[in-house]
């Protein structure tokens, strides 16, 4: 990094000189520039309440949470210290450490998010059952610059379907956009991901109902077979409205990636406040339930990708030897 973006750096965690006060004592707060995505989704959902609740677990620390286009936009403005911490989905974030495309990053992980089990939802009247009924139809594959976009690729890619090829592929501008393109007629279907996302929950509280529909088990395994690092991953029953049945389907882990030299400290600090917040963070985002130690240590694909200051807050509570 050049002296600029070191200096760069350097502001976004010393912006602004606002203090807490611990009994008299004066203590500098460090500022945290947190990337979400577009509005409407599921990641500028998650960071609001992550910043919320962490802000109020330790106020030596201000989350300042930013939209952005996403996940293909946060993890460049991460390697050009224009972020701190940043929302990532699970699938360009293991481009990104594979260097799949690209050369390999070295962004770190800070915590994992929440897994994403991904599926289409179409309206309940439509004669859509099954992904091969998409064919040819107009599907909205979610926000430019998303993580969503790149999950459906792979996942239809593994039943030898091409997402631009096969599909009118529609791709938003927001990512609030895509239930009311369904309900409208101008989209057969649309695509999304985990339990809470923004999107499912509109379509399936219309009125006149919705319908999910996810790789039977036969082309899960077909797709598990071409993209091993996708997950069997499961929609409990009961987390959309009118969802009588759990849903099975293919996924991953999103992450709270952070740039490579954010300092020790503060990613330790981080990890401490955020993990002595479990519960909290639970009771204001559901999804946030899975937020935690245990399953950042076996979501992240190597634990070496886990932050340094993060590593070492996870060997004090036991969660790593």
């Amino acid at each position: 990094m050049n002296i600029i973006g070191l200096v760069g750096a350097a502001l976004l965690l010393l912006a602004g000189s606002a203090a807490a006060q611990d009994g008299g004592k004066v203590i500098p707060k460090t500022t945290i520039t947190l990337g979400t995505a577009t509005p409407g989704g599921g990641f500028p959902l998650y960071g609001n309440a992550f910043a919320e609740v962490m802000n109020e677990i330790d106020p030596t620390l201000s989350i300042e949470p930013r939209n952005t286009k996403g996940s293909n936009e946060n993890i460049p403005l991460l390697e050009e210290g224009k972020l701190d911490i940043a929302l990532v989905a699970g699938e360009p974030s293991y481009e990104a450490f594979m260097g799949i495309g690209r050369p390999a990053t070295r962004l770190k992980i800070l915590t994992a998010m929440y897994s994403s089990p991904g599926m289409f939802v179409v309206r309940a009247d439509s004669p859509y059952k099954t992904i091969r009924d998409l064919v040819g139809k107009p599907v909205a594959f979610g926000a430019k610059g998303s993580g969503l976009p790149i999950l459906s690729r792979y996942l239809l890619d593994g039943l030898g379907l091409k997402q631009d090829e096969d599909f009118q592929s529609i791709y938003l501008d927001r990512a609030g956009d895509g239930p009311a393109m369904v309900l409208d007629g101008r989209a057969a279907a649309l695509w999304g991901a985990g339990i809470g996302w923004p999107g499912f929950k509109t379509m399936s509280e219309n009125p006149d109902g919705a319908r999910f529909i996810a790789p039977d088990a036969d082309e899960i395994a077909r797709i598990r077979a071409k993209h091993t690092f996708l997950k069997p991953l499961t929609v409990p029953a009961g987390s959309y409205p009118n969802q009588a049945v759990p849903i099975d389907s293919l996924g991953s882990w999103s992450f709270v990636l952070a740039r490579e030299n954010l300092p020790d400290d503060v990613a330790y600090r981080l990890a401490k406040s955020l993990h002595g917040a479990e519960s909290p963070l639970c009771k204001k985002l559901p999804q946030a339930c899975e937020t935690t130690a245990s399953n950042t240590v076996a979501a992240a694909p190597k634990v070496e990708l886990i932050h340094p200051g993060v590593l070492k807050y996870f060997r004090e509570i036991g969660v790593v030897k």
